[in-house]
């Protein structure tokens, strides 16, 4: 009987170890907040609660927001990520590799989106929707290049120091809209002059002949004018 109770004892010392050795799933403390805001007004209230963030927790807030106001609202994930990035342009690398974690599928639109709204991160966008979505690094590439076509440069340096398997791929998708790399991988944007020539149309209307009103027969030795 006592060895029953010892062995019981055991295991039930054992189970508690295990239990306090897991942590819990820790709950969004942002769900209940964004729940209770109109779909409508999920980008507004997005950029709030991060700006609002200190320092130190903006980065823990700002993934929390998104994963909660895309899981509300799903459609929404590129205005929610490009609101915050307009707010607060330091985060928008991390709401674009949150919301395209959540939303694989948009995750061109989200990078481009949130590009438009802060350019000078384009690179670092570009480098967290291809960490977050890796088989989608095209149109992710693609989509901040359009959004903001002065950063080639920018897509480069980032992906060749984060992502360095990428790089050759990224130059081939950026050459391919008519941009040059110069022999030190530098991205140098090509030139070309406008042309001033105005373009030549053809005629689609045939010609008629223009008839004056001074139409008729003219009397032998021609009109004289000067007889009313």
């Amino acid at each position: 009987m006592r060895t029953v109770f010892s062995i019981t004892l055991s295991l039930a010392f054992l189970a508690a170890c295990n239990s306090i050795g897991k942590d819990p799933l820790k709950a969004n403390p942002f769900n209940e907040v964004l729940a209770a805001v109109p779909t409508a007004e999920l980008p507004a209230k997005a950029v709030d609660l991060v700006a609002q963030a200190k320092s130190r927790d903006r980065q823990a807030t700002t993934i929390d927001v998104v994963k909660g106001a895309v899981t509300i609202n799903p459609g929404a994930a590129p205005y929610i990520v490009g609101a915050i990035a307009r707010a607060v342009p330091v985060m928008a690398p991390v709401a674009v590799g949150t919301a395209a974690a959540e939303q694989p599928k948009q995750a061109g639109a989200i990078a481009k989106a949130a590009a438009s709204a802060a350019s000078s991160k384009a690179g670092r966008i570009v480098v967290a929707g291809c960490r977050a979505v890796p088989a989608d690094y095209r149109s992710i590439v693609v989509a901040v290049f359009e959004a903001v076509p002065g950063s080639g440069n920018d897509i480069i340096k980032a992906v060749a120091a984060d992502l360095p398997e990428l790089k050759a791929s990224v130059e081939q998708i950026l050459a391919g809209y008519g941009r040059n790399f110069a022999s030190s991988g530098v991205f140098t944007p090509s030139v070309r002059s406008p042309s001033t020539s105005l373009p030549n149309f053809p005629l689609t209307v045939t010609p008629t002949n223009f008839t004056t009103v001074y139409s008729g027969e003219v009397p032998t030795g021609g009109r004289n004018y000067s007889t009313p």
